[in-house]
């Protein structure tokens, strides 16, 4: 009886044990390393998660190339960097407003040496009298230029 009840421990030991552990051991690789490009573009959303969380969207807006053609995808396709920035300053007119933006579960991938797209997760937290709470995806399409990577297309969904 003694060898039967440990046969049933183990029994019941690995019928627990085999969920936790298998996915770990099959898995593929969860660690990446980083190339220099991907890099340099995560670069550039922790300098405008900073500028926003100092209240200052200039620094936010560089971000972006400054062009007719950049493109911000939201509720509406606004065309054009003066006035995606013309709309920020209105969506945003106090430092309340803007709250603390973090963003989450980033991934670069690179289309060729000048160009990029990253994904990820934006959370935007702010009171509820200054619009409360946010958060959505976004993709960007990113572009390498003389000042660096800066982003040409913003799809954001909230």
């Amino acid at each position: 009886m003694p060898l039967r009840s440990s046969l049933r421990l183990a029994a019941v030991f690995l019928v627990f044990l085999v969920p936790v552990t298998l996915p770990a051991q099959t898995a593929a690789d969860p660690l990446h390393t980083a190339s220099r490009q991907e890099l340099d573009v995560i670069k550039v959303l922790l300098a405008q998660e900073a500028a926003w969380n100092k209240g200052d969207l200039t620094a936010f807006a560089s971000g972006y190339k400054d062009s007719p053609d950049t493109l911000f995808i939201g509720h509406q396709v606004s065309r054009g960097y003066a006035g995606m920035v013309d709309q920020y300053k209105r969506d945003y007119p106090t430092r309340a407003a803007m709250g603390t933006l973090s963003f989450t579960d980033l991934e670069v991938h690179p289309l060729d040496e000048n160009f990029a797209v990253c994904i990820g997760k934006y959370h935007l937290e702010r009171g509820k009298k200054d619009g409360g709470n946010a958060g959505g995806i976004f993709s960007l399409v990113l572009e390498k230029t003389t000042d660096g990577w800066r982003i040409i297309v913003d799809h954001t969904t909230s």
